[in-house]
């Protein structure tokens, strides 16, 4: 460690420890400080490496694998006897991931000359040309550090409620959610949205009665109307009591079960359950990170104060990822964090906020970019939509997927694509061509002129925008052209 940087970033998540390795390769002297033990273990890589994306993602793909064998190989032809799961070995699994790519960073930043400082790093001055970090190690050592630039990118943590106050053993956050030891035989979750729908799947197919509280009256709310309603009623098939409209008033452990009382339109109901997972949302992470008179100017919701390009309103800050305005995703914080460095060396980064993916890694998986037809409608256009069901995809049903929808949204004035939708097998690797549909400005004509391989799942994009105008081939519509 040294005393003095050309930049020290706070924060080794996704979107910090990328913006660390892209100062290096430009040439700035980098300290990537980043406090996190997990497991015992100091550990790179914030919230989406150790107790997010990852570990959900291997929880998911474990279960799928358990509930398709169980259920979908005899169609196949193939015969199975007694199918166990050992949620023990699934967990051991999900940590061997996890170790192996936080390593894996932690060999990146050395590699490219990075050095990573392991405790708390606190901005104690950003309004002089030096700033000035303190960086207390995990022995309580403190240290000031100057540098010419300072990143903020310390992430978030889970929103914790008052009506339902985690003790870690029987109400959890999403982090406890991926260390059950087994299956609870009733399973309560508090949020329908990215993190409840996919921890609530992951223990419903390794054989929980789960049921899914959200307070909005309306299911995914964010998402598509269209596309909510088919992945509502998808979800609900397999398993999930999803129960909109309805609050959560309480939750109190009584002995060693949860009893969570709602409130359903102006009814009071009580229901009792094994564990109880809150996942409400999440809320930046701010504590220790700035000190008083430090300078930086704080949003009324708490998040850093930035532009366009991540600048803070002091010169030579920047700030990232879920610290500041926008969806808390890791992608857009990787991009954002590059663009920052970039934009500190003098390029012309900029990240383009309308072209952020979003994905929930249900199954079927349920994406999109771009506008929903209800918000293309809503700033003035005049829209137009083609949809697609997968039912009629032969490569869908080949691989037992034939469930689910893709749609486009487009302007009907000038043919311009809006927005791309879709809940499906494969959604989450589908919406890109959406994604660089909308980045290269272009319109549903040229969806329909391009040539998709057959059979693949992506040729119901090509359908869908046939479908905008009329044309599609494998459905029936009442418009032609």
């Amino acid at each position: 460690m040294k005393n003095s940087y050309d930049l020290v970033v706070i924060g080794g998540g996704p979107g910090g420890y990328e913006a660390a390795i892209r100062a290096a390769q430009l040439g700035f002297s980098t300290a990537c400080i980043e406090k996190r033990i997990h497991k015992g273990e100091p550990a790179l890589g914030g919230t989406c490496l150790n107790v997010g994306c990852i570990p959900s993602k291997a929880l998911l793909d474990s279960s799928h694998r358990y509930e398709a064998t169980r259920h979908e190989l005899a169609e196949h032809g193939i015969t199975t006897g007694d199918v166990a799961i050992d949620v023990a070995k699934m967990l051991e699994r999900k940590d061997s991931i996890v170790k192996g790519l936080t390593a894996g960073v932690a060999g990146l930043l050395k590699g490219n000359g990075v050095d990573w400082l392991q405790g708390v790093g606190t901005l104690l001055d950003g309004k002089s040309a030096e700033k000035q970090v303190k960086f207390t190690a995990h022995d309580g050592t403190e240290t000031t550090i100057t540098a010419k630039y300072v990143i903020l990118a310390a992430g978030s943590v889970p929103i914790e409620i008052p009506v339902a106050k985690t003790d870690g053993e029987f109400i959890v956050d999403s982090t406890g959610a991926l260390e059950f030891s087994e299956a609870p035989k009733r399973l309560g979750v508090i949020g329908a949205g990215v993190i409840g729908l996919e921890l609530g799947s992951v223990w419903r197919r390794l054989g929980s009665e789960v049921v899914v509280y959200e307070a909005m009256p309306e299911f995914l709310a964010v998402a598509d109307k269209d596309i909510a309603k088919e992945a509502g009623k998808l979800l609900k098939k397999q398993g999930l009591d999803i129960r909109v409209d309805t609050k959560v008033t309480g939750a109190e452990v009584v002995g060693s079960e949860v009893v969570v009382t709602t409130d359903v339109k102006g009814e009071t109901k009580t229901e009792t359950f094994d564990k109880l997972i809150v996942c409400v949302g999440r809320r930046a992470y701010s504590e220790g990170l700035l000190a008083d008179g430090c300078g930086i100017e704080l949003t009324e919701r708490g998040l850093v104060a930035v532009d366009d390009q991540c600048k803070t309103n002091l010169d030579g800050v920047y700030a990232i990822g879920d610290l500041v305005r926008g969806p808390m995703l890791a992608h857009k914080a990787m991009e954002e964090g590059m663009m920052a460095v970039e934009r500190i060396h003098g390029e012309k980064a900029q990240v383009n906020y309308d072209t952020i993916i979003s994905v929930i890694y249900t199954h079927p998986e349920i994406a999109w970019v771009g506008l929903t037809e209800e918000q293309a409608r809503a700033r003035g256009h005049e829209v137009k939509t083609g949809s697609f069901n997968l039912s009629a995809n032969g490569r869908a049903l080949a691989q037992g997927e034939g469930v689910g929808v893709i749609k486009v949204v487009a302007d009907a004035k000038t043919d311009r694509l809006l927005g791309l939708h879709m809940v499906g097998v494969g959604a989450g690797d589908i919406v890109h061509q959406g994604m660089i549909a909308l980045e290269f400005v272009s319109s549903v004509e040229d969806l329909q002129l391009m040539t998709f391989a057959h059979p693949t799942v992506s040729e119901a994009v090509h359908e869908a925008a046939l479908s905008a105008d009329g044309r599609a081939i494998h459905a029936i519509q009442r418009k032609k052209r």
